[in-house]
């Protein structure tokens, strides 16, 4: 896989021998959510608010590290682990995208994603999936079986978050399978601009609050991280996943 960096207008992407962007960073603002998707699939941090959750993720795909930086900086009580299929991947998200050295906080795993979750012994509060290859393919990573494993491995109040693209095809499939593994305990939000669709699931403890609530999170989110997700819950809002201004899963 040809793996390329470029730049433009103060922000730097990552590429994998095609023109799909698989990662950004804006250079001046190293540890921001730059792409959209990104910082929908951090709303999980509304689904479980708390400055002491997640305790510990996993990150399947590290791209150019962006939700890896963004939990290792705001999350700093948080044991990160990080599943990449290519070392270059590694190398270049270090040499251009800042990626954190390894410590007692964040370790790099190579390894198939899919692989590595079936042999885990380990649960986790989060997972999220943001896994593709070249041709913006999941390959593995969006099968029933996989999907079975993530749940398998996530605590009490665990999350999934998952990356699904909807230029080549439709994520209905994709939902389904997700909702099979989760007993129904899932939702995805509104398409972003981009095609990209953020799905989570939960288990253990139920995801209820009010659209109040949620936007109250996100007040405090903000004003902690500078991570702006008031779009997303207005957008969240007016779709069909909040009956009479309440999320429940």
């Amino acid at each position: 896989m040809d793996i390329q960096v470029s730049e433009s207008a103060g922000v730097r992407y990552l590429h994998f021998s095609s023109h799909w962007i698989q990662g950004a960073m804006r250079v001046a603002r190293p540890w921001a959510l730059e792409l959209e998707y990104t910082r929908e699939m951090m709303a999980a941090l509304l689904l479980r608010p708390g400055t002491d959750w997640p305790r510990s993720a996993l990150l399947i795909g590290l791209g150019a590290a962006s939700l890896t930086k963004f939990l290792y900086r705001h999350r700093p009580a948080a044991r990160l682990t990080v599943v990449e299929i290519d070392p270059e991947v590694v190398d270049v998200a270090r040499l251009h995208f800042k990626l954190p050295e390894e410590d007692a906080r964040l370790r790099i795993v190579i390894d198939d994603g899919a692989g590595f979750v079936a042999q885990s012994r380990e649960r986790y509060d989060l997972i999220m999936v943001d896994g593709f290859d070249e041709n913006a393919r999941t390959g593995l990573l969006d099968t029933l079986p996989f999907y079975l494993n993530c749940k398998a491995h996530l605590s009490e109040t665990g999350l999934l978050a998952t990356n699904l693209l909807t230029k080549r095809r439709g994520v209905r499939a994709s939902l389904e399978r997700i909702e099979e593994a989760f007993d129904g305990r899932a939702l995805a939000l509104p398409s972003c601009e981009s095609g990209n669709v953020v799905a989570f699931a939960a288990t253990g403890v139920p995801v209820e609050h009010s659209i109040a609530e949620l936007k109250a999170a996100a007040r405090n989110l903000k004003a902690a991280t500078d991570l702006n997700l008031q779009p997303t819950l207005s957008r969240l809002e007016h779709s069909r996943h909040c009956p009479a201004g309440k999320l429940q899963f």
